[in-house]
């Protein structure tokens, strides 16, 4: 009979969550390639990322929700180790892009995302690069990096981003869907766009592209449709992206003549597998990143690989 009443209590909390709205939402995202490799350390090697993301009051007809989200970001950039010497041994250049930004996703009634983000910051040395890894170097007892007084010059950052996402359908039982993803960026550091898949296999019935957390949709507030609902899945997304301009390898137009730059590769090959949940408040994430090589002349030409964990908390 206890475990009765204990196992109704623990379906009732889960219940009275799962009922709940929130309208609110912090998160702290960290790509590393530590994630995936004890010894792999080079390449887009680092990114944090905190984020604020909340509903807005103002309601169209033609919307679910609109979502508004204020960031700061950073990313960090090696050649294929974090001690290099010899300006001739880097591969690609060591460099930092530091930044914030603000994004409105629109999510309409049609089963359609549009988002759209401006950032502003700086790369080069002004974006303290060489001393979060040295911080996160310590941290684990790692050897400090050498060779960042070759990095990208300073150059402000300015980008523009968009972002489409349109559900393209489900199977019967509600456990399996996909959608079309596209991106497209334009700016000071990194003009590129990109296209690909988003599919979920659920653990239970996959929620609706408008209410979320696959698609960052998940808040709500007295005046939209749908609650809070507990999700577990897995997914997997491959694109296919074309890059025009990455200033973090070939230096800003801004300011040329970093002493280390090198050509792109346009055509890069990326795919992202992994699972997310909810835990009351809560949701987190890890994911498997694979990408092509992005420049020429590297060392390892098998492309890179890196793991993000994400933790998300709801507020009202």
């Amino acid at each position: 009979m206890k475990k009765i009443l204990f196992l109704l209590l623990v379906f009732k909390t889960f219940w009275m969550f799962s009922q709940e709205k929130f309208s609110k939402e912090i998160s702290f995202i960290n790509d590393n390639d530590l994630y995936v490799s004890a010894i792999r350390d080079r390449y887009y090697t680092n990114g944090m990322f905190l984020s604020y993301r909340y509903l807005s009051k103002i309601k169209k007809k033609s919307l679910e929700k609109r979502i508004f989200q204020w960031q700061i970001g950073h990313k960090m950039y090696t050649p294929n180790r974090s001690n290099v010497t010899s300006i001739n041994e880097h591969d690609r250049p060591f460099a930092g892009y530091l930044y914030g930004s603000f994004a409105i996703s629109n999510v309409y009634k049609t089963n359609k995302i549009f988002a759209t983000s401006f950032d502003i910051g700086v790369i080069g040395k002004n974006a303290f690069a060489k001393e979060i890894q040295d911080f996160i170097h310590k941290l684990y007892g790692f050897k400090l990096g050498t060779g960042w007084e070759y990095q990208i010059k300073n150059a402000i950052g300015i980008n523009f981003g968009t972002e489409y996402i349109s559900f393209i359908g489900k199977d019967s039982s509600g456990m399996y869907d996909i959608s079309w993803v596209n991106t497209a960026n334009l700016g000071t550091v990194f003009t590129d766009v990109s296209t690909g898949f988003y599919g979920r296999i659920g653990f239970k019935p996959l929620q609706k592209l408008a209410n979320s957390i696959a698609f960052k949709t998940n808040l709500n507030d007295e005046n939209t449709s749908d609650d809070r609902e507990i999700e577990s899945f897995l997914f997997i997304k491959p694109t296919v992206r074309y890059a025009f301009y990455d200033a973090t390898i070939q230096g800003s137009f801004l300011n040329p003549g970093s002493p280390v730059t090198k050509e792109l590769i346009p055509l890069v090959f990326n795919i992202e597998i992994g699972m997310k949940f909810t835990a009351n408040r809560f949701h987190f994430g890890y994911i498997f990143n694979y990408n092509t090589s992005k420049s020429e002349g590297l060392r390892y030409t098998y492309g890179n690989k890196f793991g993000t964990i994400a933790v998300h908390y709801l507020l009202h």
